[in-house]
């Protein structure tokens, strides 16, 4: 089949490996794809120098941006229903929140036969006003009603979707966000040796968190359970793998509390660095305020270490409480710093959750897993009569 993928960016995030990921497994099954994207980097880092070199071709639109910017929108759908009139692709499959919705509309203006959206977030959340939730909600209606399939990378995802009433249950499916699992293998990790490099000595258990030093990723919550925790147990140590806006304002608060000495931050680091770092912590502690699938809880949980998180979104589908990690109320800072306190007094217990959590994640969160099923969705609706334009 001839398929078109469309991303608004390629940052280094968990949206975009997942979408390279199925570019690469799809092309690698014999299939002829196309990654359609906008120039747009950020703090992040980038992911289109990289994919250049692909097998699968790559465009990029200059009008496609994250921005909402009316003018410029109208002109990209415009750019985006042409070039697929150019393609002629079998299948349209989009990510993200503005080529979501713009590339569903393109394809449904160039005749695409088969229109596939993945949801890896919500794009209307907890942490925006309502007039935008409420806009946002309804371009997804919109977009929805030109959409024959709709992957969730949670069930959560799709049960968020439909309580929304973007569209009915049955046009939803879920299939998990997939990990280059390979890279992520603690029998290939020196432990003593990263831990040196981190400064850690044999008596510190390590916490670490993997996000974006940026808002609505939780460090205004984490840092205050971070202080809770610390007062009581000071062995703990925490690594911070990341960069963004607000690192330096995240510092300051770290000098304010006299944690700073406490706290490693590695800043940004290539995807295959992230499971390197994993491999010297004990812990990880994601504490964002909204997710589609936690992919930094997977990875911890693929290199053995159990994650506590806030019971939000995907986050309860990879972290089962008790058995990969614990779970704790959005927000409760109290309940997030006696997680951590547990998890570092108990090693015996740590141990045995991150076994069953890298034995759950390499089942259900492996690339080929995913771009199996992926494909499997795409021969079923090649097979099945077209569902007629709503």
């Amino acid at each position: 089949m001839r398929i078109a993928h469309l991303i608004t960016r390629l940052i280094i995030g968990g949206a975009q490996e997942n979408t390279v990921l199925t570019c690469e497994g799809l092309q690698a099954r014999g299939h002829e794809v196309t990654l359609i994207t906008g120039p747009e980097t950020g703090p992040e880092g980038s992911l289109l120098e990289e994919v250049r070199s692909a097998a699968f071709d790559v465009v990029v639109v200059d009008e496609l941006r994250r921005s909402i910017r009316p003018w410029r929108d109208l002109k990209a759908l415009g750019r985006l229903a042409a070039l697929l009139g150019e393609l002629r692709p079998d299948v349209v499959h989009t990510h993200s929140s503005k080529a979501g919705i713009l590339g569903r509309l393109a394809a449904a203006r160039a005749q695409v036969p088969m229109i596939v959206h993945t949801i890896h977030g919500m794009s209307f959340n907890r942490t925006q006003a309502w007039p935008v939730r409420q806009t946002y909600r309804l371009l997804e209606r919109l977009a929805a009603r030109h959409t024959h399939r709709i992957l969730t990378v949670a069930d959560a995802m799709a049960a968020q979707a439909v309580q929304a009433r973007i569209a009915p249950p049955d046009r939803f499916i879920t299939v998990y966000s997939g990990m280059r699992t390979d890279w992520f293998d603690p029998a290939t990790c020196d432990r003593a040796a990263i831990r040196t490099r981190l400064g850690l000595q044999d008596r510190h258990v390590a916490v670490g968190t993997v996000a974006r030093l940026f808002r609505n990723k939780g460090y205004e919550q984490l840092i205050p359970a971070m202080d809770r925790a610390a007062r009581q147990n000071p062995d703990l140590r925490f690594v911070w793998v990341g960069d963004g806006a607000q690192r330096r304002h995240y510092e300051y608060e770290l000098e304010r509390l006299g944690l700073r000495d406490r706290v490693v931050l590695t800043g940004l680091l290539p995807p295959r660095e992230v499971a390197t770092v994993l491999a010297g912590i004990d812990l990880l502690v994601h504490a964002s305020q909204w997710e589609g699938l936690p992919r930094a809880a997977v990875q911890a949980l693929l290199m053995g270490k159990p994650v506590v998180s806030f019971a939000i979104d995907g986050a309860p589908e990879v972290v089962r409480p008790g058995q990969t990690g614990l779970l704790v109320p959005l927000n409760d800072r109290q309940a997030l710093a006696r997680a951590i306190l547990e998890l570092a007094a108990n090693p015996g217990l740590r141990e045995r959750m991150g076994r069953a959590g890298r034995q759950l994640c390499l089942r259900r969160f492996d690339a080929g897993v995913m771009v199996e099923a992926i494909e499997r969705v795409y021969l079923e609706l090649a097979a099945a009569p077209k569902r007629p334009r709503e």
